[in-house]
């Protein structure tokens, strides 16, 4: 699938796009990413596609549209792409006071909040990307694939993320049914779960999700450093879940490099838009994470 190239010209540093601000799902959107959650995991009727339809047009395709407005005039996939490093690399140098939090002072019990938190998305890890395959031309399909079957444990479903996640689970003493997560799960960690659905089955255009995982798998680099730390710190000893993403996603990051590269006609406002989009939801709903373990556990 392919789109309209964006017209050449310099581009300017990462940091000088616009941003769009992050900040916490208000209570009536609340209720609406956990019925985006429900529509999502089933095939929907007429009704349910409409009400689908109506939820995304007032979450996520106003900040997608918004961030793809503000992008800067890229000349080239490598112009973005260094605009991805310098993205990243900032991001990186000022990390929130919550990753310090949770890698140096959170206990066993605020560490399981945070764990919790997330489980929607560690039961089923990159089982909803798996549409974006033939959405893609093929050669930037296949590196995407290539990241896919790594997630998926290369058909071994011991070494299957999903699997290391239901692996800390089971020794944290925590449920492996994904519904006793449900009434517990902040919107923020729906939103971050639903966003991978979006980018993959939902949204306009595939290139969304190319920039979006480009960013995705490699902040993972340093963003589960915390979470690697702090289960080291608490002596858990199924932290393979977080130490194998610290080692794969380097490889991850550079075929997902290579899947923007590879497209003939890149619509590098809609990549870019994915990076940001990605950015803020993942940002967003960690910081909810940690704030709930904060304030539910003394």
């Amino acid at each position: 699938m392919s789109t309209t190239p964006a017209a050449p010209s310099a581009s300017p540093p990462a940091a000088s796009a616009p941003p769009v601000a992050a900040h916490s799902i208000t209570a009536p959107a609340a209720t609406s990413q956990r019925e985006l959650h429900s529509l999502y995991r089933r095939v929907p009727n007429l009704g349910d596609y409409g009400s689908m339809t109506a939820i995304e047009e007032r979450w996520i395709l106003p900040k997608a549209r918004a961030y793809e407005t503000s992008a800067p005039r890229f000349g080239s996939p490598g112009e973005l792409l260094q605009a991805l490093k310098e993205f990243l690399a900032e991001e990186e140098a000022s990390l929130p006071e919550s990753a310090t939090f949770l890698a140096e002072h959170a206990t066993l019990d605020q560490f399981k909040v945070v764990v919790r938190q997330f489980a929607l998305d560690g039961l089923t890890e990159s089982e909803s990307l798996l549409p974006v395959v033939p959405r893609l031309p093929y050669r930037s399909a296949m590196a995407v694939f290539r990241v896919l079957i790594d997630e998926l444990g290369c058909g071994n479903e011991e070494k299957a993320h999903s699997q290391l996640y239901r692996d800390l689970l089971t020794e944290l003493g925590m449920s492996l049914r994904l519904d006793d997560y449900l009434d517990e799960t902040t919107p923020e960690c729906f939103a971050y779960v639903n966003m991978f659905h979006w980018l993959a089955s939902r949204a306009p255009s595939p290139q969304y999700f190319l920039g979006a995982y480009a960013y995705f798998e490699t902040s993972v680099l340093y963003a589960f450093q915390s979470f690697a730390r702090a289960a080291r710190r608490l002596g858990i000893t199924h932290d393979a879940y977080y130490t194998e993403h610290l080692y794969i996603d380097s490889y991850h990051s550079s075929h997902m490099r290579t899947a923007i590269r590879s497209l003939e006609e890149p619509d590098l406002a809609k990549i870019w838009a994915g990076v940001r989009l990605a950015s803020d939801i993942v940002g967003t709903a960690t910081e909810a994470a940690v704030a709930r373990a904060r304030e539910t556990v003394a």
